[in-house]
């Protein structure tokens, strides 16, 4: 870990000189040497992180809705090649580069703060050594070495031996009390943070290589954290506490506010809208007003909690208008429009049984016309004169009995010469 710490050194004088900053203001506060002053320091440190990373953060909620918006093609493509997963794995990389998704961008808050992790990791390492680093003089790093948070000193790691921690002013117990709550409730943090965008913003029915990854993560990085953790320095656990739940605070605002088409989180969100419709008679907010106007300009291509959404309004007697709006309608009239609309958008489908008799007829009918003339059933066969001569069409009936028997006399066999008259 100390030589990964190394190769970030480059940014340890931007993060110790972001901590005495912080440092000069709690200290004001609490007193220079208090915990409450450097622990309050380091939460800063990551808050002010966190707000840096927001535009990423929101590159990777937009990747992510290109991840959902792709997973009917995915699903296409897993059930084509579903025996080559060569062909399979090739066909999917190439839907990537076609729709420019990254499927590692959900990745990428972590990554962009991995430098600032490790360069405090390389400051409190130095801080419990008690060495000067970055703009941290010998008299700061004296105070931050004798500053406790809940007894633990704030450079002191799960694993120290008795005799670092005696150095550093405190006991063994406290230290690993402290850490291994801290480690625990850092995994936690982690785990509920994946496991809510699991459960609430993704359709977990569609089985793709990325719904994979993401669920073998929920399971795989509170694993790394908890057995990293025991040596990481109290200082380390508290800034990795506290991105978890800035994390887990952000992602739920946007679950609420923002959620992924489809999901449960959707669900739930037009419900409330439903609710403060009825309640005030309008839309209000901006946001809101543009969700309708999307949910509107879908038509048939609504998801089942959007034409479930139009339904709902038609009952309590709103309809959803073009710009967002909503209009107050008869409830009986409104739901019958709606009701209309809904058929035409989705004709009733027909049980299998009837398609496949409907297949059957249509076969039969397509085979029947296509059958050449020589192969004739023996109905026609029996309706064919003898001899090969053409069959003379019927004469329409209707003439006078005269005519008739006229035309039976003509049709008389001529009589031998040697005949009498």
């Amino acid at each position: 870990m100390d030589t990964i710490a190394s190769l970030f050194s480059f940014i340890t004088t931007p993060v110790s000189w972001i901590i005495v900053q912080f440092h000069k203001l709690y200290g004001a506060v609490f007193g220079p040497d208090t915990g409450w002053a450097w622990g309050l320091s380091i939460v800063s440190l990551v808050v002010l992180i966190r707000i840096c990373l927001i535009p990423l953060f929101v590159k990777q909620i937009k990747s992510t809705r290109n991840m959902q918006a792709l997973q009917p093609k995915m699903k296409a493509i897993q059930e084509r090649y579903k025996n080559d997963k060569q062909r399979q794995s090739e066909e999917m990389m190439k839907l990537y580069k076609e729709t420019g998704t990254n499927p590692l961008s959900s990745c990428l808050p972590i990554l962009a703060q991995s430098p600032f992790f490790f360069a405090l990791y390389h400051v409190l390492s130095k801080i419990a050594s008690g060495d000067t680093i970055g703009v941290l003089n010998q008299d700061l790093v004296n105070s931050a070495r004798e500053a406790h948070i809940f007894g633990a000193p704030i450079a002191a790691k799960f694993m120290d031996d008795p005799a670092k921690v005696e150095a550093l002013n405190a006991s063994l117990t406290d230290v690993r009390i402290v850490t291994a709550v801290m480690i625990v409730l850092m995994s936690l943090s982690q785990f509920f943070t994946q496991r809510q965008l699991m459960q609430k913003n993704v359709d977990l029915t569609v089985k793709t290589p990325y719904m994979q990854q993401q669920k073998m993560l929920m399971y795989i990085f509170p694993v790394i954290f908890a057995v990293m953790g025991i040596n990481f320095p109290v200082g380390v656990l508290v800034y990795w506490l506290t991105t978890n739940v800035w994390t887990m605070g952000q992602q739920m605002y946007v679950i609420n506010q923002n959620p992924t088409p489809g999901s449960k989180a959707q669900d739930h969100y037009l419900q409330r809208l439903v609710k403060s419709v009825t309640s005030h008679g309008e839309v209000r907010g901006r946001r809101r007003r543009a969700v309708v106007q999307a949910i509107v300009a879908k038509g048939p291509d609504r998801n089942d909690n959007e034409r479930k959404f139009v339904t709902t309004l038609a009952k309590a007697g709103f309809t959803a208008q073009a710009d967002g709006t909503v209009k107050k309608v008869d409830p009986a009239t409104a739901e019958a429009e709606t009701a209309a609309a809904t058929r035409r958008q989705q004709p009733k489908r027909q049980p299998k049984a009837k398609r496949q008799a409907g297949t059957g007829q249509q076969t039969t009918a397509k085979t029947s016309l296509e059958k050449p003339s020589s192969e004739k059933t023996s109905l026609e066969k029996a309706d064919e004169p003898q001899g090969g001569q053409a069959k003379q069409p019927a004469k329409p009936a209707g003439g006078s009995a005269a005519r008739q028997a006229k035309q039976r006399k003509g049709q008389q066999r001529p009589k031998h010469p040697s005949s009498k008259k």
